[in-house]
């Protein structure tokens, strides 16, 4: 193996790792964005019986937007490390999983608004 093969190997390396660590904190945000809507539950289950009932509402609608923010940004964060990827010779796949990940993500968090606020 000439000196060249062995950078570029040692390259080629690289790129996975960070490809891989892309992926792992991508996972760790998308957790972060469901403990913010595990507390939107928590806020339910805990004040449910809180006058007036729209307070309690309003501040666990807080914490379902701040986990929507955080699955959109998980998402811009992971595709713009794709990109970068890209610039090399390195194929990465395509950021549509990320992005269909967060979209699913939203739609949960919104779902769970809607019953909250049925509640």
């Amino acid at each position: 193996m000439t000196e060249k093969d062995a950078s570029r190997e040692r390259t080629n390396m690289a790129e996975d790792r960070t490809a891989m660590a892309n992926e792992r904190t991508y996972s760790s945000w998308m957790g972060t964005g469901l403990g913010a809507i595990g507390v939107a539950i928590g806020m339910n289950a805990v004040f449910g019986e809180f006058e007036p009932t729209w307070a309690a509402k309003a501040v666990a609608t807080i914490f379902l937007v701040i986990a929507i923010v955080i699955f959109w940004s998980a998402q811009q964060q992971a595709c713009k490390t794709l990109v970068r990827l890209r610039e090399s010779d390195f194929e990465a796949k395509s950021g549509r999983s990320f992005t269909t990940l967060a979209g699913l993500m939203t739609l949960a968090a919104l779902g769970t608004g809607v019953i909250l606020w049925t509640l």
